[in-house]
């Protein structure tokens, strides 16, 4: 199944990929998860929460005369769990990254 779905990637066209297998390797999960980032309804997402966060969600405090603040982390709006699907306009950066995870992808 790895050998097919990476012999199917092609740069400069658009895929839906569908995780079909538990992601066991920690470096593996980043990875899916970056990939699934490149969305561009995520990266609307993340840009409005960014900028919530920026405006609204900093703490301030004093300590020792200056002033701390205290930023919260960025909140993940998709998982890399088995049965999760992400389209992505592939592109030549990005093949060698898919091509690593692509036993645990498969391609529609």
């Amino acid at each position: 199944m790895a050998k097919e779905t990476a012999s199917t990637i092609v740069p400069n066209t658009e895929m839906t990929f569908t995780i079909v297998k538990e992601l066991t390797r920690p470096a593996a999960r980043k990875t899916v998860e970056r990939l699934m980032w490149m969305q561009p309804q995520v990266k609307k997402d993340h840009s409005m929460l960014q900028r919530r966060r920026k405006q609204k969600d900093i703490k301030y405090t004093i300590r020792a005369g200056r002033v701390w603040f205290d930023r919260p982390r960025a909140t993940r709006t998709v998982r890399a769990e088995r049965g999760a699907s992400f389209t992505l306009k592939i592109t030549p950066q990005i093949v060698n990254d898919l091509k690593s995870v692509s036993k645990y992808l498969e391609v529609k």
